[in-house]
């Protein structure tokens, strides 16, 4: 509960810590976060070794970002649905589905921007 004595500061440094904790249990227990973290890794370290542009590295990490974004809402999308409804039901499935399409979007356009950037530079 929030403590009305606080400074405009220290709730801030309240949510900081709370956002930090979600990343932290997003990485810790969720596959397709450490996947997509994983690449967006490697894919960094490429960047750096073909030493890409500062355009090049904006939407490089726009990408990245757009792509563990969506799956984290997609992940707490699904949570949500399966709180909420924890046996099979048709229009949560739905709701699912939509959700993992979303970030099925997200790695499209960020495999689609990969290979502009690194295309020319490895062939």
């Amino acid at each position: 509960m929030k403590n009305p004595n606080d400074s405009f500061f220290i709730t801030r440094i309240k949510s900081l810590k709370y956002a930090l904790r979600g990343a932290y249990l997003l990485l810790k227990t969720e596959a397709s976060i450490q996947v997509q973290f994983s690449f967006a890794l490697i894919v960094i370290l490429a960047g750096f070794l073909l030493n890409i542009s500062a355009t090049e590295w904006m939407f490089q990490m726009l990408a990245i970002g757009l792509l563990l974004v969506s799956e984290s809402l997609n992940t707490a999308i699904e949570k949500l649905s399966d709180f909420i409804h924890p046996d099979y039901h048709k229009k949560i499935g739905f709701i699912k589905d939509i959700s993992a399409g979303a970030s099925t979007f997200a790695a499209i356009i960020a495999v689609i921007i990969g290979l502009i950037i690194y295309l020319p530079k490895i062939f």
